[in-house]
């Protein structure tokens, strides 16, 4: 199980496995361009094989991009073909710099209704993956259960993942908005039984990264609002009941908390993860 952390490219793409080796981090997410922008920056080759070769030295991986926020499968026209674009440029970043995939969020039907987005949601994603090089995957991230939001249950999730078919789209679980959603992952015997179906719905082979969120809202709250670990309400024996779910134990987690710092993922939160594991008799870098 390796535990890493969502860090910044300021500076540039090597920037960030310097962040990642000076809080602890052995797996890293980043934003490959502004997650508020449509506009694209590609990275340079240069800048590429800067990135490879350091994160080969380092010995910092799997490495994930996380698309735009601003990404929507549900939304009207414009907004898919921006969506379509924004993804496939994501993707083919991810493969220049040798990152597993691309982490994105559903987005929201807005009041319409899943049922009503659904075709045009598998259609959009099925784009994405026909016009994305091979070697990368597509990982839809489960939603909070806020309002409009597609995918926040596994059944919604699962539906996208049978409609569309494709041996690259996976999935992403974020801790914190399952448990806002009303998924009990702190319980050590409620968390076998969302486990359960997941495998139902999506099937464990789907699920290839974790961002592990403690959650200031409490469970079924339905908001998005992250924590950082045991201080909020999944709480360090919930972490404990999560990581010693069998069926996280070859997935890496990623931090996305606002850090004790308020600077985001930081070393004290990596740092308590890690005594987890350690407790777990968990392997590291596994």
């Amino acid at each position: 199980m390796k535990l890493g952390a969502h860090v910044s490219t300021s500076g540039g793409l090597s920037k960030a496995i310097e962040r990642a080796t000076n809080i602890g981090a052995e797996a890293i997410q980043i934003f490959a361009s502004s997650p508020r922008a449509w506009r694209f920056r590609h990275p340079d080759d240069e800048a590429a094989e800067k990135f490879i070769q350091l994160s080969e030295q380092e010995g910092v991986g799997p490495c994930y991009i996380h698309g735009s926020y601003l990404v929507n499968i549900g939304g009207d026209p414009d907004q898919i073909e921006k969506s379509v674009d924004s993804l496939v440029n994501n993707m083919n970043a991810a493969a220049k710099i040798g990152a597993e995939g691309v982490i994105f969020h559903g987005g929201s039907h807005k009041g319409k209704g899943f049922d009503k987005v659904y075709d045009q949601a598998v259609d959009t994603l099925r784009t994405v993956l026909e016009s994305s090089p091979d070697n990368v995957w597509l990982c839809l991230e489960n939603s909070a259960g806020m309002g409009a939001h597609i995918g926040s249950s596994f059944q919604e999730m699962g539906a996208l993942i049978n409609g569309v078919n494709h041996p690259n789209l996976k999935v992403c679980l974020d801790t914190e908005h399952l448990f806002a959603a009303g998924y009990n992952i702190a319980s050590p015997k409620e968390i076998k039984e969302v486990m359960k179906e997941f495998e139902k719905e999506i099937g464990l082979d789907k699920l290839v990264a974790v961002h592990a969120n403690d959650s200031k809202v409490e469970l079924g709250a339905g908001v998005d609002r992250h924590e950082n670990i045991g201080d909020g309400h999944i709480g360090t024996a919930g972490f404990e009941c999560i990581m010693a779910e069998p069926s996280f134990k070859n997935v890496p987690f990623f931090l996305e908390v606002p850090g004790f710092d308020g600077e985001g993922p930081d070393k004290k939160n990596l740092d308590l993860l890690k005594q987890i594991r350690k407790s777990l008799n968990l392997e590291p870098g596994v």
